[in-house]
């Protein structure tokens, strides 16, 4: 039982690794704002992440359209 809480506990950990670099480096990169899997993990980010991504990629990208969960109702408008 153990070796099976072990064995689970290291999927857990190698999965929230793998998923936190891909969204720190879709958030810190320089390239494009609209990667599908970057802009899915980024919304599904616990509201102060996902705000600080957010202003990450805007202080980037700040003069094009803001990706799903980054901006306001009106979709044009990036979130403060």
């Amino acid at each position: 039982m153990r070796k099976l809480l072990s064995m689970v506990l290291l999927i857990v950990v190698a999965l929230a690794v793998t998923f936190g670099w891909r969204w720190y480096s879709y958030v810190s990169n320089t390239d494009t704002p609209y990667d599908e899997v970057g802009i899915e993990l980024n919304s599904r980010m616990p509201l102060p992440l996902r705000k600080w991504g957010c202003d990450k990629l805007h202080s980037t990208f700040g003069s094009v359209l803001p990706p799903y969960g980054c901006s306001i109702e009106d979709g044009k408008t990036w979130i403060e």
